[in-house]
């Protein structure tokens, strides 16, 4: 079958062109070039921020004293401490309700499962400041329901906490979704013969096939509010947690030695919640056989209508903050003039800048998602399937795997230190659009990157190996074979990188220009500036453009990609 597929798709299966290149040769100086890549845009950066916590301001080596330094610095500790509380509050609220969520779009037969989840993850495509800016118009000094914290002011941990369970839930809701969703039936049969309760049934089969799912999940949300700069900037007031003092030591006191102490400091929890992730996944033993049953749920007209409610107030909460917000930037003066206006979207009245930030993380965007996609997806082909320079490619796999432990602001401090250094001949660079859009993709390059190498390892690796006897070099299987086979995922990958480009704050706050302040940036300095209503607007037109990519993805995916797939849906013969 596949000799077949291989020959249909290259009817030159031998062209003399192709072999005057020497396959291994090209493979590995690809492998090559890709290891080179990775180490110049991942290595390199967080070897410079290593290096740099070892070093005086004046240049000097200090050893571990800037280490001693700060843990003998009362301010500096409590917040080590303040991000650990906050992150460990957020993880007790969010994981339950995503859990709940879940369980109630995965295992109950409630209706209107797809606009619930679709409405859910909202917070995916507008930047985490969003959610701090909506609570100051709804728990803020003038908001509307300022009342209910009881005195208490939202401009600290409260209000951190309120906002990181916002940004944090569809991330933690992706992921115990499709825990819940890899179930056998045949247990809950077994189960339901056996005249095992509810209850215990949910304590001996749910909860058990969905334990690394939760520790995942709880691992995800608290390295994403330990490293999260944006709300803390917005809505934490004088309370200081890891990501905003490593931004006051490089920005505001210049004191770059102790900015990198921070940031390995904010390294070491993510890259703890990494280890253990990856040595639970290991024991892990897999849910679905070739025999399993998928598991249907029953109608139950109790417990369906209880998890639309449920699922509808979460749903409510989500969609009614983030509609403040956007609701905000229309209004003419909260909450004295609540008449409509446009004037928060003249960005050039708040902003010196007006919309040129918008249009630099448009393009800024687009080129991650363009030439992003193409590096990824051309990088997992390399590591996948050839089957030449297995160390290169073993480098390789280690380098792309390595931004998943490390935050956004983490790696963007190492971007500091080394593309900013005069030794460098790549300083050139510094402050560059281009620059911003190297960062973002090495950011965002992990998840891309298992998303591409998962898609191709569902190919079956017969189709190398028929080419490879039928002489046909790797270049030519990828062009007509892999890459038409993938192009949904490829095209998955470009909306994922687009969106986050968009969205992205902690990763670029110190890597900006004069020209190339990026739209996420501007909404700091607006808040910062009091013209929070402009910063909201600002947040707002970056949500309807990450929403619109998305939609355009679907449109392209029905009309599209849809029919070019069809040759991998079977006739069904009358």
């Amino acid at each position: 079958m596949a000799r077949t597929i291989v020959a249909a798709a290259l009817p030159e299966a031998v062209p003399a062109r192709s072999r005057a290149l020497p396959e291994n040769l090209v493979g590995t100086v690809l492998v090559a070039g890709l290891c080179l890549l990775l180490v110049l845009i991942i290595a390199l950066p967080l070897g410079t921020l290593l290096i740099k916590s070892l070093e005086t301001p004046a240049g000097g080596l200090a050893g571990l004293d800037n280490f001693r330094t700060y843990f003998s610095t009362p301010t500096l500790v409590d917040a080590l401490l303040n991000s650990l509380t906050v992150a460990t509050t957020t993880v007790a609220i969010v994981v339950p309700l995503a859990f709940g969520y879940a369980y109630a779009l995965t295992r109950t037969a409630m209706r209107f499962k797809g606009v619930l989840l679709a409405l859910a993850l909202l917070p995916l495509f507008a930047p985490s400041l969003l959610s701090g800016i909506a609570l100051t118009y709804i728990l803020g000094n003038q908001g509307f329901l300022r009342g209910m914290l009881f005195g208490r002011t939202v401009y600290g941990p409260i209000g951190i906490t309120i906002a990181e369970c916002l940004y944090s839930f569809p991330h933690a809701l992706i992921i115990l979704v499709t825990a819940l969703g890899l179930s056998d039936g045949r247990l809950y049969e077994a189960a339901a013969a056996m005249g095992t309760g509810r209850l215990r049934t949910f304590v001996t089969v749910t909860l058990p096939g969905a334990r690394y799912g939760l520790v995942s999940a709880a691992f995800v949300v608290f390295t994403l509010v330990v490293t999260d700069f944006g709300i803390p900037k917005v809505i934490g007031g004088q309370y200081s947690v890891l990501a905003t003092d490593a931004y006051r030591q490089v920005v505001g006191q210049q004191n770059f030695p102790m900015g990198a102490v921070v940031g390995l400091l904010m390294l070491v929890p993510a890259v703890l919640a990494f280890a253990v992730d990856r040595l639970i996944q290991r024991r892990q033993s897999s849910l679905l056989s070739a025999r399993s049953v998928p598991y249907e749920a029953k109608p139950n007209p109790v417990r369906d209508r209880l998890s639309l409610a449920y699922a509808g107030l979460v749903t409510g909460v989500v969609v009614a903050t983030y509609g403040v917000a956007v609701w905000a930037s229309f209004i003419r003066y909260w909450p004295y003039n609540l008449s409509l206006t446009l004037d928060h979207y003249d960005f050039a009245a708040a902003d010196a800048d007006g919309w040129g930030p918008y249009w630099n993380s448009l393009v800024m965007a687009l080129s991650v998602a363009g030439i992003g996609t193409v590096v990824v997806f051309c990088g997992a082909y390399l590591i996948e399937k050839l089957k030449l320079f297995p160390t290169g490619r073993a480098f390789a796999q280690l380098l792309a795997m390595l931004p998943l432990a490390v935050p956004g602001l983490v790696l963007g401090l190492g971007y500091v230190f080394f593309f900013n250094a005069p030794w460098n001949p790549l300083n050139v660079l510094y402050g560059t659009l281009a620059l911003l859009a190297i960062n973002t993709l090495a950011h965002y390059y992990t998840v891309a990157h298992v998303t591409a190498t998962t898609a191709l390892k569902q190919i079956d690796p017969e189709f190398e190996s028929v080419s490879a006897s039928l002489k046909v070099p790797f270049w030519q299987t990828f062009r007509r074979v892999s890459l038409p086979i993938c192009m949904p995922t490829v095209l998955e990958l470009a909306v994922y990188l687009f969106v986050n480009a968009m969205t992205t704050v902690s990763a670029v706050i110190f890597l900006y220009g004069p020209d190339t302040k990026l739209a996420a940036i501007a909404i700091v300095h607006m808040d910062e500036a009091g013209t929070t209503a402009t910063a909201a607007a600002m947040a707002s037109v970056i949500m309807a453009t990450a929403l619109a990519a998305r939609l355009l993805l679907a449109l392209v995916h029905r009309f599209v990609i849809a029919r070019a797939q069809a040759w991998r849906r079977r006739e069904v013969s009358a």
